[in-house]
């Protein structure tokens, strides 16, 4: 593995440690999302929220685009990708099935 790889690896998973921006992509599964509205359900300021976006755009996992007056956040089909196949060298992960994955996000993130 390259160093660059094993970079973006410890972007994405330290990108996914925290539950917050869990949280943020099982909400961007759905649809693309305006920044105000990914930061609505969550106690924390705008300044705050915009920190794990930043977190999240820089390992890849989302995108940012400002349309108009509105920044805009979606969710990175393939990123986690690398992770998956960096998993399945262990030989004890089957690959990942997004649906499945999903279901698990809002199981675990439902009292979020």
């Amino acid at each position: 593995m390259t160093n660059a790889a094993a970079h973006a690896l410890d972007l994405a998973f330290a990108a996914l440690a925290d539950p917050t921006r869990r949280a943020i992509l099982t909400m961007l599964l759905e649809d693309d999302m305006a920044v105000t509205d990914v930061a609505h359900p969550f106690e924390m300021s705008l300044a705050a929220i915009s920190k794990h976006l930043t977190i999240l755009t820089r390992a890849g996992l989302i995108s940012q685009e400002k349309r108009g007056r509105v920044k805009w956040c979606k969710l990175e089909p393939g990123a986690l990708k690398d992770a998956s196949v960096w998993m399945q060298g262990f030989g004890q992960f089957e690959p990942v099935n997004l649906d499945d994955f999903e279901k698990f996000l809002e199981v675990q993130l439902s009292d979020v």
